[in-house]
């Protein structure tokens, strides 16, 4: 299957356009809107995000990913082979936390794509370039691209963890960069000026309470029972959260 992951929105016809390319190169694939409203311009945070999601998918699956604010730039146009599934989509780090998560001695390797399509306009490399390359690799084709090595150095730029805020969901609901197997149930979160002890789940608490949980994709999340987390803790995307002793 290929995978869509992208800053695009619901609305306007940038999905509908790339998902057409799609659709005309390789017809018999299904295509998975896995989201689209990936944080805008922030490849660091949709970086942590994208990595708590993509254990849910099967080998060789194609994730198209497009949160590319550098589109048009001097940024490379890559193609990723991680822990058996491909990744296509921009040289901005989206794919390091991916990489940094995967299994020791998983496969891995990284190709700069070197293929050219007839119409390559400078703003939706998402379209052009990006969705005829994963079509090419859901053909079961040779990636398109020249083989090169990145250093633990690069993929390690960012942290394993990020203690920060990188999503917010339609309930009001905050992710966090952190992965819940990290921490302890007795850990205290300090966020938007209050501190969140753990629950299990919402109905462990009363409603109108805040606290952190592990998300389903293995994330700790901010929560309020019953009500917006982001409004009543006044958290946005991109708001530190610290780890009290």
């Amino acid at each position: 299957m290929i995978v869509l992951f992208t800053d695009f929105g619901i609305t306007g016809p940038y999905v509908g356009q790339m998902k057409s390319v799609l659709c005309q190169q390789a017809p018999t694939t299904p295509v998975i809107d896995l989201m689209h409203d990936a944080p805008t311009f922030d490849p660091q945070a949709a970086a942590y995000l994208l990595a708590s999601l993509v254990s849910e998918f099967p080998q060789d699956s194609v994730f198209l990913c497009v949160v590319d604010p550098g589109v048009g730039s001097q940024r490379k146009p890559l193609i990723a082979r991680i822990n058996e599934r491909w990744f296509v989509g921009p040289d901005n780090g989206l794919f390091n936390i991916v990489a940094q998560h995967a299994p020791v001695n998983s496969e891995m390797k990284w190709w700069e794509i070197i293929w050219q399509p007839e119409r390559l306009s400078a703003s939706f490399h998402g379209r052009d370039l990006f969705a005829p390359v994963a079509a090419m690799l859901a053909n079961g084709e040779t990636p398109p691209g020249q083989l090169f090595d990145i250093s633990p150095d690069h993929l390690s730029r960012w942290p394993s963890d990020l203690e920060k805020i990188i999503y917010i969901d339609h309930f009001g609901n905050a992710m966090t960069g952190i992965r819940a197997a990290t921490l302890d149930n007795n850990q205290v979160i300090a966020v938007g000026g209050q501190r969140l002890s753990w629950a299990r789940t919402f109905a462990d608490v009363a409603v109108g309470q805040g606290f952190w949980y592990e998300n389903s994709n293995g994330l700790v999340e901010l929560a309020v029972n019953q009500g917006r987390a982001d409004e009543i803790l006044r958290l946005k995307i991109g708001n530190a959260v610290t780890l009290l002793a």
